[in-house]
């Protein structure tokens, strides 16, 4: 098969995958008319029709899931190999996407990739902000960011930061016609800002501990927001109460523009991880992505 083939092969596993032209062109970077246009050609050169369109999306045929289910890993297979040939270069190339957390964006990943990227120009990276979790082999993800107890066993796991606490904190405002909590049960008599799970669209319940006794507590509020800066802002101006890494507010705190409460509730645990299946190892650039974010205490 000619390589302009492999291409539209290419385009079509994108589509197939995410079910969506709309998708599928912001991954790949081009119009969805000429995404149409290359699936057509593939679909006129088969003689058969691959994919089902609605006005709901798209969705691979009979044919099309064939093609996917027994050609899609091989095709994986040499875009792995191809990105391996990388190690007889001057310089390591290569294009990674990588989910994680806002906070583990910006924390971990930006000032420890920032270096790496401006000595390896060759090097792409895409970071994508998702609270959810994610299925990075099925969404297409070379890597993902975790918590370390929350990473799937079948994966690798690599620390790359330190460990965590959680903490709960509020403004002198938001204080000043309230008591301070003592226990998590006391939460139920306090506004609190909620966070929306991406992944099952429900409210994130907070999670404390103290001498082996787990429990959370389901919060209200005012407010429900779904990403942590906007969180603490509304903290700040003396909406509610948050529930945030306790690294991001220290300053805040330090300076009075947040008061902490239930510390002794808020134990230390397992820090970021990045996480990716074994096929993974074989890139000499992606080795260098993980040993430049490994955690050295």
């Amino acid at each position: 098969m000619a390589q302009t083939d492999f291409n539209k092969l290419q385009v079509f596993f994108v589509v197939a995958r995410e079910r969506s032209f709309t998708r599928a062109a912001a991954q790949l970077g081009v119009s969805q008319s000429a995404l149409s246009h290359t699936i057509r050609g593939l679909e006129e050169k088969l003689g058969i029709r691959l994919l089902a369109r609605t006005t709901r999306g798209v969705s691979p045929t009979e044919a099309g899931e064939r093609l996917l289910r027994n050609v899609g890993p091989h095709y994986e297979g040499i875009e792995t190999e191809l990105a391996a040939l990388s190690e007889l270069r001057d310089k390591p190339v290569g294009s990674f996407r990588v989910t994680a957390h806002d906070h583990a964006a910006s924390t971990v990943l930006w000032p420890k990739l920032s270096k790496l990227l401006s000595n390896y120009p060759d090097i792409q990276l895409e970071i994508n902000i998702n609270y959810g979790f994610v299925d990075i082999i099925s969404e297409r993800f070379d890597a993902g960011v975790r918590f370390g107890d929350q990473v799937a066993k079948d994966m690798i796991a690599v620390r790359i930061g330190p460990d965590q606490r959680m903490a709960v904190v509020g403004s002198p405002a938001y204080f000043a016609t309230r008591s301070m909590p003592k226990k998590p049960q006391d939460l139920a008599t306090h506004d609190c800002i909620n966070l929306r799970l991406a992944t099952y669209g429900g409210l994130y319940a907070w999670e404390f501990e103290k001498r082996g006794k787990k429990t959370e507590v389901h919060v209200k509020g005012q407010f429900v927001l779904n990403t942590t800066p906007q969180i603490l802002t509304a903290a700040l101006e003396g909406y509610g109460l948050a529930y945030v890494p306790e690294d991001l507010v220290q300053q805040h705190v330090t300076e009075g523009r947040l008061k902490q409460v239930l510390e002794d509730w808020c134990p230390a645990f397992p820090g970021y991880h990045l996480y990716y299946p074994s096929r993974r190892q074989s890139s000499p650039a992606f080795a260098l992505l993980v040993d430049a974010l490994r955690y050295r205490a």
